[in-house]
């Protein structure tokens, strides 16, 4: 191959522009993974609650005075949250969870900003090559239904149930990781191009690409569900490989949504068949890894697969404490990183 490691062919190089509009995209990702990050956790500390307005312009200044709190608190006491679960709650209490959904919210009215503006700023300048203008709008449209999904969730725990619907908070995410896979996707190109001639895509990297798509989805709905703090062991689940009563919902489908441990058990298993999948593309195209970032790619790719499945035994041995089980959601958003990079560079598979 006639590129180099740490050069692109000249044909290939993108202008000023181009680089710019990449460096932002990137930049855009940094703050989504902070973003889902901080989501994470406030999941984990049961916060998501603790605000039951949204006001999508007032909102951004958080209460300023004691009876500001008082009223905020007094707004969260007719939630079926502090009924059933933080009756009695006193201020100070409250502040702790409604920092971490403030948190959340002004990230995500941040990164709102973060993209729109720059977009529009380097649209209207003709500064962004046409076939980029489409999917740019497309990942803008992304974010303002993500924007109302994040809502649509909360909701969902602010009629009867103290805890949002598991299924919308694996939507959330999963919107979340789509908006961050696209600018990830863009931005990387933006700054450097694949070489002309590279491999396609190959189907062993596709197959991987699949399997990590449903074990993050599988941990969305283990997020939901509360799975992770049942079966706290590994690799053996109530003493048996299956889990006992795996198939007790009828129909027999909906154990793989709703059963906590046969949602776990998938999860757990998606993650290890990802891991050997990944492995194989690492075998498969170690010998092959000399054109631009792909040797780097292929490393990263499967130092940050055994990683997350490090964090995410960890974190079900520990029985999911907070600062870990963040870690392991930040760690799928890296995962997805580097699985995305190295699609990018081209890297053929075929023996």
């Amino acid at each position: 191959m006639a590129a180099t490691e740490h050069s692109n062919p000249p044909s290939t190089l993108p202008d000023q522009h181009t680089r710019a509009i990449g460096r932002w995209l990137l930049f855009c990702c940094g703050v989504l993974l902070a973003l889902v990050m901080v989501g994470g956790a406030t999941r984990l500390t049961e916060s998501g609650l603790s605000i039951v307005e949204w006001k999508p312009v007032t909102g951004v200044l958080p209460p300023m005075s004691e009876s500001a709190w008082q009223a905020e608190l007094q707004r969260y006491r007719a939630s079926p949250q502090y009924q059933k679960v933080n009756r009695g709650m006193s201020v100070d209490e409250f502040k702790t969870i409604f920092w971490y959904e403030y948190v959340h919210r002004l990230l995500a009215r941040l990164l709102g900003l973060c993209f729109a503006l720059p977009f529009f700023w380097f649209l209207l300048r003709g500064r962004i090559p046409r076939p980029l203008r489409w999917p740019l709008v497309g990942v803008l449209l992304l974010g303002a239904a993500q924007g109302y999904m994040g809502w649509y969730m909360v909701k969902s725990g602010l009629v009867d149930i103290p805890r949002v619907s598991h299924y919308r908070l694996t939507a959330h995410l999963s919107l979340a990781l789509a908006i961050y896979a696209s600018m990830f996707w863009i931005g990387v190109n933006a700054l450097w191009p694949r070489a002309a001639g590279a491999a396609r895509t190959s189907r062993l990297t596709w197959l991987a690409s699949g399997l990590l798509v449903l074990t993050i989805l599988f941990g969305a709905l283990v997020a939901g569900l509360r799975a992770g703090l049942v079966y706290n062991t590994f690799p053996l689940m109530g003493g048996q490989f299956v889990p006992p009563n795996a198939l007790l919902f009828e129909p027999w489908w909906l154990n793989f949504l709703e059963n906590l441990g046969t949602v776990q058990f998938t999860h757990r298993w998606l993650a290890i068949s990802t891991l050997a999948v990944i492995g194989m593309v690492f075998w498969r195209a170690r010998a092959r890894a000399t054109g631009p970032g792909q040797s780097l790619a292929l490393k990263l790719l499967l130092a940050m697969v055994l990683l997350q499945v490090t964090l995410g035994i960890s974190t079900l041995l520990l029985h999911v404490p907070v600062w870990l089980g963040t870690l392991h959601q930040g760690g799928a958003v890296l995962v997805l990183s580097a699985l995305l990079w190295f699609g990018s560079r081209g890297l053929s598979t075929k023996p």
